[in-house]
């Protein structure tokens, strides 16, 4: 059994999104899928936070003779296991959080006033969501 390493591709019209995912070579590129590796979101607007990819998986199946397409070797280059991107990757993530924390916060503040919108800043994202069910 032939195993490629491709990219899924999903979203709607004009939203695409994409999962790396391992498939039968006779698979159709949306078809069935024996494990997903990560995803790619092409709407993401920091270049470096677009890929998350499972690093150890992808070795392993390179390891065992999965063929990856031309699109993913460019994404496992930059954001697989040793990729060259990984750095910026992490500081895009960290970016990202930390804006959806200050967003949630603020959606605190106008629901039920300041007092616990300034401690929900300081607070994991797991105890925000606690404190905009009180």
């Amino acid at each position: 059994m032939a195993v490629r390493i491709r990219l899924k591709k999903m979203g709607r019209k004009h939203k695409p999104f994409f999962r790396l995912c391992v498939m039968d070579a006779k698979t159709a590129r949306d078809g069935r899928v024996i494990e997903e590796l990560g995803y790619y979101d092409p709407m993401v607007a920091d270049t470096d936070a677009r890929a998350v990819l499972l690093g150890e998986r992808i070795v392993y199946w390179i390891g065992v003779g999965a063929q990856p397409s031309d699109k993913a070797v460019v994404l496992i280059r930059k954001y697989g296991l040793n990729g060259t991107h990984l750095e910026a990757q992490k500081a895009a993530l960290a970016k990202i959080a930390a804006k959806r924390q200050v967003t949630v916060a603020a959606a605190i503040r106008a629901r039920k006033g300041g007092a616990k919108a300034e401690v929900a800043q300081e607070t994991a994202p797991a105890e925000v969501a606690a404190a905009v069910e009180d």
